[in-house]
């Protein structure tokens, strides 16, 4: 999948997802921005996650939604419970933020994590307008509707309250839309019930023998 912009969704593909977190310079850093990406985190929603949120036997996150979202308790991929993990035995098992700030007691903020987004794009050679903290969300949504997720199923995972705000990725990729299209260009020509319906006159479609396509007719000779 090839770099691509919307007016209103700007995301990474797979390859670069892979670069940014490759990128990432710390064992906090890289869970962060495994977790943001693989749940749809807005940045704001970063901050919520508490140590109490995640339950290390059944790999389990309570996710906090911000906007008026669905909050909810989710099954995470191996890749967030490895970084997880690994970050959890820096940090310790001590209750408040699941990522805090340099600051005791508060969570990494906003701010900060918009310029830890800009500072790891710049390192995997990842430029504007993709490097804002919001892509991440909109990546897991897009290659979410490239894998053929079922549309419910992607509303649920972002946490959104209404379908209408899940459709908006499906306008950049649908495989339902590229299934229909590649049954349609299979056949390599119009069967006989399509050229009634289209109305095409095809026994009008031939070229002349003798005259191939692409090739100018030679000059007449004179007589």
């Amino acid at each position: 999948m090839s770099e691509r912009t919307s007016t209103k969704i700007t995301y990474l593909t797979s390859e670069q997802t892979v670069d940014l977190l490759a990128a990432t310079d710390t064992v906090r850093n890289r869970a962060i921005f495994t977790v943001a990406y693989w749940r749809g985190l807005r940045a704001s929603e970063v901050g919520l996650l508490q140590m109490s949120d995640w339950h290390d036997t059944n790999t389990r996150l309570y996710v906090h939604r911000v906007k008026n979202s669905n909050s909810g308790e989710y099954l995470v991929s191996p890749q967030e419970t490895a970084v997880i993990r690994a970050w959890i035995r820096v940090r310790g098992t001590d209750p408040g933020p699941l990522f805090p700030s340099r600051t005791i007691g508060r969570a990494v903020g906003r701010a900060q994590l918009h310029l830890l987004m800009r500072a790891h794009c710049e390192r995997a050679g990842i430029a504007a307008p993709l490097n804002h903290f919001h892509a991440l969300r909109h990546s897991i949504a897009v290659h979410l509707a490239e894998a053929g997720t079922d549309v419910s199923l992607i509303q649920d995972w972002l946490g959104h309250k209404s379908i209408m705000n899940t459709m908006v990725y499906l306008k950049i990729t649908n495989k339902s839309r590229d299934r229909a299209a590649e049954a349609m260009y299979g056949n390599g020509k119009p069967d006989v019930d399509q050229r009634v319906r289209v109305g095409v006159n095809w026994s009008a479609n031939k070229l002349p023998a003798g005259k191939p396509v692409g090739k100018p007719a030679g000059k007449p000779r004179r007589k």
